[in-house]
């Protein structure tokens, strides 16, 4: 039988996962919702995170049993092993054969070898990272959606629902003349305060990031949802400047589902960065490239 390595790209807003075979070829693929390490902290977010990797578990197990497993996992400090845990029991896979990363780490090999750049990842989050040529991981931002993050969808979620809010504090029904805020409460669902009060801290941090669809939706036609975009622009643009300053120059990926959400958000980045300072943005697989690396362990 085909010797399979599993990848999985956890982040906020989806957990991707892939098996590949040991020629590096993606066999099959799929997903379930978005899971973080800092669920790991209470018994319900263990309960949640149990619960995905199980429905993880069958899907992968439909189509074959992995033999090693690579899992990168948001907020993960390296430090927990319950998740190594949890994957080897549902996968029949021995622990020894699991290795569970921060998310970034495998995103970042996707983009380059050690040494070589910078990866700015926007997902519902924002990091940048560089891996050194002797393997350690130095980064800028990352620090959570409560505390910055700036850039990322739950970012740009957060500016655009306090425009909106603080707008209709000065002059009630402002909304309807917004492009931005007419799209935005269509997504969740009504006009009301209590509406947003519930969408806002009812919801985990994935869907309120997915809440930036609407912003960038809304981009042509609302020059405050541009205004957003562009200062999304600039904030990965911070923390990319972040690592040059304390690495030196060298070229800057820009990857994550964020950084797709209309162009204004890469041309504002590219236009805040030195002109000598090349930037290219790249669709990251980080699933297939954790399932490519799991057989060997090369991270």
């Amino acid at each position: 039988m085909t010797e399979l390595g599993l990848g999985i790209d956890a982040g906020g807003t989806q957990t991707r996962w892939a098996l590949g075979d040991a020629s590096g070829a993606i066999v099959a693929e799929g997903f379930v919702a978005g899971m973080s390490a800092t669920q790991m902290g209470n018994p319900a977010g263990r309960e949640a995170v149990r619960g995905l990797f199980s429905l993880l578990a069958a899907q992968v197990l439909a189509v074959g049993r992995p033999l090693r497993v690579c899992a990168g996992l948001t907020g993960f400090d390296g430090v927990g092993t319950q998740a190594a845990q949890w994957l080897g029991e549902l996968l029949q896979v021995a622990p020894s054969a699991i290795s569970v990363r921060n998310d970034v780490e495998i995103a970042y090999l996707d983009s380059f070898a050690p040494g070589a750049g910078y990866l700015v990842y926007a997902g519902t989050g924002s990091i940048a990272a560089f891996i050194d040529a002797d393997g350690a991981l130095h980064r800028a931002g990352g620090r959570g959606v409560t505390l910055d993050d700036g850039g990322g969808g739950f970012w740009i979620a957060r500016e655009a629902m306090r425009h909106i809010w603080r707008l209709e504090d000065e002059r009630p029904g402002a909304w309807l003349e917004s492009a931005m805020a007419r799209a935005v409460f269509a997504q969740i669902g009504g006009s009301d305060w209590a509406v947003s009060r519930q969408f806002i801290y009812g919801q985990d941090r994935g869907a309120i990031g997915r809440l930036a669809l609407a912003v960038a939706a809304s981009a042509d036609a609302d020059p405050v949802a541009r205004g957003i975009l562009e200062q999304a622009g600039r904030e990965l643009a911070r923390i990319a400047l972040a690592l040059v300053g304390r690495h030196g120059m060298r070229p800057i990926a820009l990857g994550g589902r964020a950084a797709t959400l209309h162009p204004l958000i890469v041309d504002s980045m590219r236009a805040a960065l030195p002109a000598g300072l090349s930037l290219i943005q790249k669709e990251t697989q980080a699933h297939h490239a954790a399932a490519r690396i799991a057989l060997n362990f090369t991270l």
